[in-house]
């Protein structure tokens, strides 16, 4: 049985062992950095478990320590939120002419107007016959007879037309191709086969328009992605900077870090996570701007496609794009504090 003088000895072991033992507090574990590492296990999970404490930790105070400034912080994320929201404005605009075009390439037709002398007859097994055509969607047959009755309804020259001794307007076939309006050799290849027929006069093509739109989209485009090029680079200007201005302002407290024996990989490692919530919090700025200005402009959007006769509708960025435009900021802030970090802290060594 031990004696009563072992016994403080032990209860002195015991409250020494819980000292050691003692959780750090709240604000220690999330001032930047910290330095004392726990292992709170042996083996690699112990480690995992280490390293994903930390990360988390540093995660938080790099976003508490933005909170300190916050006037600083939301000028910083609103000139990020701009650049980004440019590039991505520019990105739906082309994204919706482009489905407005499609639209307009459902209405793509052919017209062929036949000989005159042509049978009503004849005319209908022609017809019959290009509509067996692989290359072709649908054929529309408008007599000599029908078209000048949908001109005397709708000139206003009945009178005229009645004193007409014979019908001076052709048989027509509406051709509507399966190619696209873009496909510019498949559109040609069916307008040269309707010229060789025997019976065709005249082949009208109103695809030309639409060609046109589709070159001058392809080059939009081709501006959208050198402007989203351009302004990432700006984004990554801005964080970086940031990044440089923060370092100079605590350079006094890294040169301490460097003495007690932290490393450039860990001092970098809160910077890294301040320039991955910039760019986080920018995109957000530019999500929010983005929609903003689809709110506003989808209305009379809308209203003016439907006096064409169209129903598009504008589209947003939807789910994708929205956690697309997230990532890329995300990635460019923190590509940006690690270029800045990495650059800066190389020049500072303690008592230089």
């Amino acid at each position: 049985m031990p004696s009563r003088a072992s016994r403080p000895k032990a209860s002195g072991a015991r409250r020494g062992t819980g000292r050691r033992n003692r959780r750090p507090s709240l604000l220690a574990r999330l001032s930047w950095p910290n330095i004392a590492f726990r292992w709170p296990g042996a083996g690699l999970l112990g480690h995992l478990r280490t390293w994903l404490q930390r990360h988390v930790q540093t995660m938080i105070g790099s976003l508490g320590r933005l909170s300190e400034q916050p006037v600083a912080t939301g000028m910083t994320l609103a000139v990020i939120g701009v650049a980004l929201a440019l590039p991505a404005s520019l990105h739906l605009l082309v994204a919706n002419l482009q489905a407005l075009s499609g639209h307009w390439d459902d209405g793509i037709e052919l017209s062929l107007y036949l000989e005159h002398g042509q049978s009503p007859g004849r005319a209908a097994a022609l017809a019959e016959e290009i509509r067996a055509w692989p290359e072709v969607e649908a054929v529309e047959l408008v007599t000599a007879d029908e078209a000048l009755a949908r001109f005397r309804a709708g000139s206003g020259l009945g009178a005229t037309v009645d004193a007409l001794d014979a019908n001076p307007l052709p048989h027509l076939v509406i051709v509507r191709p399966a190619a696209r309006g873009d496909e510019a050799e498949a559109m040609e290849a069916l307008a040269a086969r309707l010229r060789a027929l025997p019976e065709a006069d005249i082949v009208q093509a109103d695809a030309e328009w639409v060609r046109r739109l589709s070159a001058m989209l392809e080059i939009a485009g081709r501006l959208a992605l050198l402007a989203a090029g351009l302004l990432a680079v700006g984004v990554l200007v801005i964080v970086g900077n940031t990044i440089r201005l923060d370092i100079q302002n605590r350079r006094d407290e890294i040169e301490v870090m460097k003495l007690v024996g932290g490393t450039d990989g860990f001092i970098r490692r809160p910077l890294l996570y301040g320039g991955f919530w910039y760019g986080l919090g920018g995109g957000l700025v530019a999500l929010i701007i983005v929609q903003g200005g689809l709110l506003a402009l989808g209305g009379p959007a809308a209203r003016l496609a439907e006096l064409y006769g169209s129903g598009f509708r504008p589209t947003g960025l939807g789910g994708d794009g929205a956690l697309a435009l997230l990532a890329a900021g995300a990635a460019l802030g923190w590509l940006g504090a690690w270029v800045s970090a990495t650059r800066h802290l190389r020049r500072i060594e303690p008592g230089i």
